[in-house]
């Protein structure tokens, strides 16, 4: 076996389904053994779709996912989507082949490309490293929550290590793409622990990996005390919850019940607390007028697993004049980074959340008239707006208020990074955490649509929608292909007004000239056809008829909805933001 081949066959062993990528001669043999083991592999068309469809799944699934990259120029493709996952703490294993000459066109430092990123470069030295190097780049990617880059030089790839056997746990009834059988780490099928006298080198290899996974910190008594006493002590509570909650509903919801707590979330957490009569939705700049009232009329703000960073927090304005913050995250590091914080409780969030449960319950911040104002006034579809429809454009709020009503409530949603993207991330509800798929820790224009297919490949239960401006559509559009060629019933709906919407916005009332970041018209809806979507272009409220056939019909082609919207004013949420600038 060479260790292209083992290195393949060690992370399906440690238990990665899913890889992604775009297949060059560096990395050939690396993807064919992922393959060969069991691995779902979707071929991207661009390295950076790749990495953001692998980024997204991983959200989805709480799984490491892999990238597979081409040396060189591979790489530099991919590292957009590496900045977003690793500033998201996406676990991540990045194969990259490796030119290690420096007269090879190839040739970069691929370490300090990807460490200037922030994500962790490692490297297969020789074959007799290999299996040591691999599962520690799978180790730290999934215990640390990184990024990792595996750095495999080709030389290295192509040598023979004694690392190998027949594999006859995966081999019997695995297909392409199938799922394992599932089963806890370590465990036997009767939750026995397992004999791998006949399983191969690989999987003995990867099961220490799967059996050494540590479990999160435990908070000490008196940071638990602590909070203990801030929540006994506040009349308006709000618990505000992130990614690193999205697994403690059940636990959250019951200490809010007992503290009198109202429930909020970043936007990467959003439909966390779906159903809850005390739901806010998302805190921050995308918050309905009234999340920001009570955020910001609290006298506790507790953070689980949230960073209340300035897009949560609309740079710290909702954090009212004496009240208290008090944050909840494994990572000490995190306590007061972003607002400053009044007490720490280093933990897992559904852990610390279920030791503070004990005790009689209290009003807190909630009541009757309360509970009615949340219930009319909510969502930001509950806040009157004047229609601008008209002239052949729509307004984006009534078109995604069409859509919300139209497309089936079992939905993954997608978006983009501009103008628009307030829009469908508040317009568009979701069923619950895993409905909302938000890419947006880098900022980066153009994540959208390769988000909507990572999420889409994590979730083949849900209908995928994708949100994009004109803008990001344009950057991401060959992935156009790869949702026509996975099957996927999605629909991509492009909010286009022609334009970079957020620059006319910033520079244009200052008088500055805006030919740089105005398009002509172009028609998405037939290049999308083009690709082999249905399509439908949408001007005013009746042409939304068209999305309703398609969802009538067998959806074996994707849609695309090219919705010309109107552009005369800014969204909400970028004037929150143009504050900060």
């Amino acid at each position: 076996m060479i260790v292209a081949e083992a290195v393949g066959g060690l992370l399906a062993a440690a238990g990665v389904r899913a890889a992604f990528g775009v297949v060059g001669s560096g990395n050939f043999h690396l993807t064919n053994a992922l393959v060969s083991h069991g691995v779902r592999f979707v071929a991207a068309r661009h390295e950076g779709g790749a990495a953001t469809m692998a980024d997204a799944y991983a959200r989805m699934t709480g799984e490491v996912a892999v990238v597979s990259v081409h040396q060189g120029p591979g790489l530099t493709n991919a590292i957009t989507g590496l900045a977003e996952a690793a500033k998201s703490r996406t676990p991540l294993v990045v194969l990259a082949g490796e030119a290690t000459d420096a007269r090879s066109n190839f040739h970069i430092d691929q370490d300090a490309a990807v460490r200037a990123v922030g994500a962790v470069p490692m490297r297969v030295t020789g074959p007799a490293e290999a299996a040591r190097h691999t599962l520690e780049a799978f180790r730290v990617a999934r215990d640390e929550r990184r990024t990792v880059v595996l750095n495999l030089p080709l030389d290295v790839q192509a040598a023979e290590t004694e690392l190998g056997g027949e594999r006859p746990e995966r081999a019997a009834g695995t297909e392409l793409g199938g799922e394992r059988p599932e089963r806890a780490a370590g465990t036997g099928p009767g939750g026995e622990r397992p004999d791998y006298a006949g399983a191969s080198e690989l999987d003995r290899a990867a099961a220490a990996v799967r059996e050494s996974r540590p479990g999160a910190p435990a908070a000490s008594a008196e940071q638990l005390d602590g909070l203990r006493r801030l929540l006994d002590g506040a009349e308006r509570p709000v618990f505000v919850a992130g990614r690193g909650a999205r697994h403690a509903r059940a636990e959250l919801v019951e200490l809010a019940e007992r503290t009198g707590a109202l429930l909020a979330t970043s936007a990467v957490a959003k439909g966390l607390f779906r159903g809850s009569p005390w739901d806010l939705d998302v805190s921050g700049g995308f918050a309905t007028p009234l999340t920001a009232e009570l955020v910001r009329g609290a006298d506790l703000v507790v953070g689980w697993g949230c960073a209340l960073n300035m897009w949560t927090t609309r740079h710290g304005s909702l954090i009212g004049p004496g009240a208290k913050v008090a944050q909840v995250d494994l990572d000490l590091a995190a306590v007061g980074l972003h607002v400053p914080a009044d007490h720490g409780v280093v933990g897992d969030v559904a852990e610390v959340a279920r030791a503070l449960t004990a005790g009689g319950e209290r009003a807190g911040y909630r009541s009757p008239e309360l509970a009615r104002r949340i219930r009319e006034e909510g969502r930001w579809r509950a806040v009157p707006y004047h229609d601008e429809s008209g002239g052949g454009r729509i307004d984006p709020r009534t078109l995604t208020i069409g859509l919300d009503d139209l497309l089936p409530a079992e939905r993954i949603v997608a978006t983009d990074s501009g103008n628009f993207m307030g829009y469908p991330a508040m317009f568009l509800d979701v069923p619950d955490e895993r409905g909302f798929c938000f890419t947006q820790a880098f900022q980066a224009v153009g994540l959208g649509l390769a988000t909507a297919i990572g999420a889409a490949v994590a979730r083949p239960d849900r209908l995928p929608v994708a949100a994009l401006g004109d803008g990001g559509a344009f950057m991401g559009i060959a992935e156009l292909e790869t949702v026509v060629r996975l099957g996927l019933p999605m629909v991509v709906v492009v909010y286009d007004d022609e334009a970079y919407g957020a620059e006319v916005h910033h520079f244009g009332p200052h008088g500055h000239p805006l030919g740089t970041v105005r398009f002509p018209p172009a028609d998405l809806a037939a290049i999308a056809r083009g690709y082999g979507f249905a399509a439908v272009t949408v001007t005013g409220p009746a042409d939304l008829a068209g999305v309703a056939e398609w969802l009538k019909g067998p959806r074996e082609r994707p849609l695309l909805v090219h919705a010309k919207v109107t552009g005369d004013r800014p969204s909400w949420w970028l004037e929150e933001a143009f504050k900060g600038h």
